[in-house]
């Protein structure tokens, strides 16, 4: 048997792939189908280069026995797979069950469901005798919880009595499938997950928190024989319906897990407060004596969470057995999903240096999750990336890979993202549920920390850049902003002087200039401010060892193709601003191949008067009827979503000609009708451009719409339009109840 790493030394690594087989009603969802996996084998060779030593791997029940007749099973899938881990000397851990309710000839409720499961466990285990580590059922709890208690999937119960049968039937299929994996391998070790937090409440609510804070541990002690007449659960199991003899079994039949798997999420915590008429709706919760909000704890200013290290202590003080961090994820932005695993990693690896037997910590979705936003109850598509982004067809690496391989050489990653807190530890982190903004809304940027090696943006008084740095700022993103004046672009001394006093790991360039007319002073102008000086940046970056990120158009598109343009098509310029873009283009990416280059179509945003979106429902807000063309279609690019979008690729090292605009095509006339929709407003008064002036205009395009090969990274624009709706400085319903 493989031994642990020594005490004083780092956990191993692991990883984990979002593998959720759940079911809503009769329709079930199945995360591998919708991140590819499910047909890509040679995931696996690049989840083994990232240096894990073992790996979550799902071999379940519902996508392999779907009928109760155990002789048909299909091994082929998982026999493929197996042997190629065996290859790459990966370790596998088997799971069986996750978040799931079995196939549809039983559920977990019904009387068979444990002795079901049992049967396929020891199938598994004959077909696969060499596999040592094994989950047969992830997270028993938190299932019997959205399953029994909260009524979000299958059998959608509602009541203590549902969540009490689920989570004893699960347990004792969790002992049973141990019982019968072991019949083959005696050696096979039980690695049970679960998601534990700790629930923080008002001091009224202390009695509530208590009991929750004492339920959590209900999977580990069941299977520990831990829950007897003293047990604080016994006499709660017993009134919601759980025979006597049901909880003396687990007594006789102990199943103590080899490894304690903790999951914890920053949602983990949670705050109950009496006050619940200050939070959102969904937010409210009771027990019968109480109503009450149930919100998490870390956006509680007042609530001082535990954090992973303070929740692995607690489960090595009651078990003292070997823990394994089994999920690390969080669905945010680039560099606070590196930010958390670190915490967790450098928090493992200090209890571990103190003799804590911390095992492992596992970089969860590896291939990103869908719909977890709607704690899948929803079908919306989602996405949350992870350590690689599958948009696109392709699994494309994002930083948490690099840091993952960084981790497992033992050494500690260097980014420079990495030196700023993650919003959770910030003073200013949370949105205080009742009291402050939504989430959503970006404060201005303030004074901001300065670095070592900040992120230099060139423009600060352009629309772009301010943005940049607005959410720089709100991302806890070192950075400094240089106006025209602080730097020229076009003098390879200023650029160079810039570049030595700041020493950036980065540099976005903003700066752009739109012609008035063709001229020769013009073109000049246009030439050498979009064209020279872009790569002017390009190639001291390149000399200097920086990332570098500049701007392109649509406009490098003549808009006579049918369809939407994607990267790899030719660029076709028919005005003079779109031929100073193709040359930048063209010229970053030969001096410098590992240029980010952006293009994008029609911007508009929140905190700007001059873009159409805000334009067209200013003139509608006053009552003036607005003109936009119906000739062409075009896309629309949502300010706050490119900025993110490009800050992720840029801290990810993605390279080449990206299309960033939201999902969807539109004129410049339904694109205004969508905005007073939105807004409020009537669209009576969105007037087609008269046909005099689309003739003036000379123009044969009819569609500049951008298209993508690479991954649709931005959201859909009705979505976009909403959050325009909330981030937007000028409250335009306000001004229609005025009106």
């Amino acid at each position: 048997m493989e031994k642990w790493p020594a005490a004083g030394t780092n956990p191993e690594l692991w990883g984990g792939i979002e593998c959720t087989i759940n079911r809503i009603q009769d329709t079930y969802y199945d995360q591998l189908d919708r991140n590819g996996h499910a047909s890509c084998i040679d995931d696996l060779n690049l989840f083994a280069q990232l240096g894990i030593r073992a790996l979550r791997y799902p071999i379940l029940w519902e996508r392999f026995a779907p009928t109760r007749d155990m002789s048909s099973i299909n091994w082929q899938w998982a026999d493929d797979r197996m042997q190629r881990l065996q290859k790459l000397g990966v370790r596998p851990i088997i799971g069986l069950l996750h978040h799931g309710s079995g196939p549809r000839y039983t559920s977990l409720i019904e009387t068979d469901f444990s002795d079901s499961l049992a049967q396929y466990a020891g199938e598994a285990a004959c077909r696969f005798p060499w596999v040592e580590d094994w989950t047969p059922v992830n997270e028993p709890l938190t299932t019997a919880r959205f399953s029994g208690m909260y009524g979000h999937w299958y059998p959608h119960g509602t009541s203590e009595e549902v969540f009490a049968r689920a989570v004893v039937n699960q347990c004792r299929a969790v002992s049973l499938s141990m019982q019968a994996i072991r019949r083959t391998n005696p050696a096979a070790r039980l690695i049970q997950t679960e998601d534990l937090g700790y629930t923080h409440s008002s001091h009224k609510l202390q009695y509530q928190a208590e009991f929750e804070n004492e339920r959590r541990w209900l999977t580990w002690d069941l299977l520990c024989g831990k829950v007897d007449r003293h047990h604080r659960m016994w006499g709660h199991l017993l009134w919601a319906g759980i025979d006597e003899a049901e909880l003396h079994w687990f007594l006789d039949n102990p199943c103590p897990p080899d490894t304690i798997g903790i999951n914890h999420y920053l949602t983990s915590e949670r705050f109950l407060d009496e006050g619940w008429e200050r939070y959102p709706p969904n937010s409210s919760a009771g027990n019968g004596k109480d109503r009450y909000a149930d919100v998490e704890a870390v956006r509680v200013l007042s609530c001082n969470i535990h954090g992973p290290q303070k929740i692995m202590e607690e489960a090595w003080n009651r078990y003292k057995r070997p823990i394994a961090l089994t999920e690390v994820h969080l669905g945010c932005t680039r560099e606070e999903q590196m930010r958390w695993l670190l915490e967790v990693w450098n928090a493992a690896c200090t209890l571990r240096n103190k003799g804590t037997d911390i095992q492992a910590v596992t970089v969860w979705a590896l291939l990103g999750s869908y719909d977890w936003d709607s704690m899948l109850t929803r079908s919306n598509g989602h996405y949350e990336s992870g350590v690689f982004d599958v948009r696109g067809g392709v699994r494309r690496p994002t930083a948490l890979a690099d840091m993952m391989q960084t981790l497992a050489k033992g050494q500690q990653p260097n980014h420079p993202v990495l030196d700023a807190a993650g919003w959770w530890q910030r003073p200013i982190k949370r949105s205080i549920y009742g009291l402050e903004a939504a989430p959503r809304i970006y404060a201005a940027p303030a004074a901001h920390k300065k670095s070592n090696s900040p992120l230099l943006i060139c423009g600060a008084s352009e629309i772009l850049g301010k943005a940049f740095a607005r959410l720089c700022d709100h991302r806890n993103i070192a950075f400094e902003a240089l106006s025209r004046q602080q730097i020229d672009i076009t003098d390879p001394a200023s650029v160079q002087d810039t570049i030595s006093f700041y020493k950036p790991w980065a540099v976005i360039n903003t700066m752009e200039y739109i012609p008035l007319s063709d001229s020769l002073e013009e073109e000049e102008r246009c030439l050498r401010e979009n064209t020279a000086g872009p790569s002017l940046l390009a190639a001291i970056c390149a000399r200097e060892n920086i990332r570098f990120t500049s701007f392109s158009s649509d406009q490098v598109f003549n808009g006579c193709k049918s369809q939407p343009y994607v990267e790899s098509d030719r660029c076709t310029p028919a005005n003079l601003y779109g031929r100073s873009k193709a040359k930048s283009e063209a010229s970053i990416l030969q001096i410098l191949p590992s240029a980010l280059v952006v293009r994008v179509g029609v911007c508009f945003g929140p905190w700007d008067d001059s873009n159409f979106v805000t334009r067209a429902l200013r003139c509608i807000s006053e009552h003036r009827n607005f003109s936009a063309s119906d000739q062409m279609l075009i896309s629309a690019t949502y300010v706050p979503d490119l900025v993110h979008a490009c800050l992720d690729l840029l801290i990810d090292g993605a390279s080449g000609i990206w299309h960033l605009a939201n999902e969807g095509a539109v004129s410049w006339k339904r694109l205004a009708e969508l905005a007073a929709a939105y807004a409020g407003f009537s669209s009576e008064r969105v007037l087609a451009e008269p046909i005099e002036i689309s003739i003036q205009r000379k123009s044969k395009a009819f569609s500049r719409v951008l298209g993508t090969e690479r991954g649709q990274l931005l959201q859909p624009l009705e979505s976009a339009l909403e959050c325009y709706m909330l981030d937007c400085d000028i409250k335009w319903t306000e001004l229609k109840r005025a009106g």
